[in-house]
């Protein structure tokens, strides 16, 4: 049988009994110990003796360890290799200059607690309609709900946990391919923050509903000032450990913060599934979302000015999440028969979006504010739906190749072997 990759994820709730659940929480912070060390010793080599070490010569030493070590020994022994070979992808992305991937990094304890595991080690019974069964090696049968169909040959396997409870996700091997072109009518979309979304082919915003309600909001804030105020008294009192009730306060916190993120993911995914499906083709700015929310505060020779504004600019444009909608749009237009379209965001907010008119001309946004009224024709209208127009007729005019784009890195990135260097001697400066 021919080797498939994963091309679809799947991910549904998981529900393991008391004793389950601790036997994956200690194997999620073997995982992360795992590679912390793994991760270390390839730097160490490398700064020591120039020698790039792969996950091929580490497994080896994993044998001898599981062999040594108890609590190695207690985790399976493909979720080491899984985890080697996670550390393997992370820096072939690293290396790869057409991938944004910065050099790996060290898991903190908070980090997400997973747990990987080979497809091939992993079984799926159903046992009714909404209800299933995945079977994990040395651990058995964990329930969990099926909410939809896995429609594939399971790859992989990844059990983890948020604020709200445990998950299982599976990549599956669907064989799906692109779609043919759906020949519908195009757009062009204008991601901002007082207008989450404006499709120009359409009337009125599309506007994400708050995240957290006041009653939340309130919750949250007041959580917060509690975790610092047991805090401050772990530091001064108990040598920095965390008491049980600090851990309860920040699980509570966790809780209300996955809440927050899983309505922003479910708003993303329906806008992203809409616009993929109904328009021929997707046109959006080929924004750099980190430079746009870089923080103001500078450094202690030049300090920044209104750095508190530029703070909750920045929390309301990662709040919309534009390079997550940019992700998501990219393989669904592929899988809806659409097309995406980036094209340059310059001056898209200042160019009058009117056929016979197009000038450019900062007067025509009087203050920066929600009215657009060119000073040349008098076209008037939503600055944020002129912007999506004249983004609509952008697309159309490059057809996908995106010129004088505003992305800080060129396309001729900094040598592998000097972004090596360069991002392991940071890595060494922070051990």
């Amino acid at each position: 049988m021919a080797f498939v990759k994963a091309d679809m994820g799947r991910r549904y709730r998981l529900y393991p009994t008391v004793g389950q659940e601790e036997t994956l929480t200690r194997w999620a912070h073997t995982c992360r110990a795992l590679w912390n060390v793994a991760l270390e010793q390839r730097c160490y080599l490398y700064r020591q003796r120039g020698i790039t070490l792969m996950g091929t010569a580490q497994s080896k030493q994993l044998v001898q360890a599981r062999a040594e070590l108890e609590w190695m020994a207690d985790l399976p022994s493909e979720c080491g290799q899984r985890v080697l070979a996670n550390l393997d992808a992370a820096y072939l992305n690293f290396w790869n200059p057409d991938h944004p991937a910065g050099f790996p990094s060290r898991k903190k304890r908070g980090h997400r607690t997973s747990v990987p595991f080979k497809g091939q080690r992993v079984r799926v019974r159903k046992l009714n309609r909404h209800w299933a069964e995945v079977r994990l090696p040395k651990l058995g049968w964990v329930r969990f709900r099926l909410s939809r169909a896995l429609g594939g040959v399971i790859r992989n396997a990844t059990v983890s946990r948020d604020g709200t409870g445990w998950h299982v996700s599976f990549g599956v091997h669907t064989g799906w391919k692109p779609g043919a072109p759906n020949g519908r009518p195009g757009c062009g979309v204008d991601f901002g923050v007082a207008a989450s979304a404006f499709v120009s082919t359409e009337a009125g915003p599309r506007l994400m509903p708050p995240t957290l309600t006041k009653a939340e909001q309130a919750r949250l804030k007041h959580l917060e000032r509690k975790k610092a105020r047991q805090l401050t008294y772990a530091r001064k009192h108990n040598g920095g450990r965390y008491s049980n009730r600090m851990r309860r306060t920040i699980a509570r916190i966790t809780k209300l913060k996955t809440r927050q993120a899983n309505r922003r993911a479910d708003f993303t995914h329906k806008l992203t599934t809409d616009l993929a499906q109904n328009h021929g083709f997707v046109g959006i700015e080929d924004l750099r979302v980190k430079n746009m929310s870089a923080s103001a505060k500078g450094t202690m020779d030049t300090p920044g000015k209104k750095v508190a504004q530029k703070s909750g600019l920045n929390r309301s444009i990662l709040d919309n999440a534009p390079g997550e909608r940019r992700r998501q749009l990219t393989y669904k237009c592929r899988l809806y028969g659409s097309k995406l379209i980036p094209v340059p965001a310059f001056q898209t907010s200042q160019t009058c979006a009117n056929p016979v008119c197009g000038k450019v001309d900062p007067a025509s946004r009087p203050g920066c504010g929600r009215i657009f009224r060119c000073v040349h024709c008098g076209w008037e209208d939503d600055a944020d739906h002129n912007a999506s127009v004249e983004i609509e007729a952008r697309a159309r005019r490059t057809g996908g190749l995106v010129t004088n784009s505003t992305r800080s890195a060129a396309t001729a990135r900094v040598p592998v072997q000097s972004r090596r260097r360069m991002r392991e001697a940071l890595s060494a400066t922070r051990v």
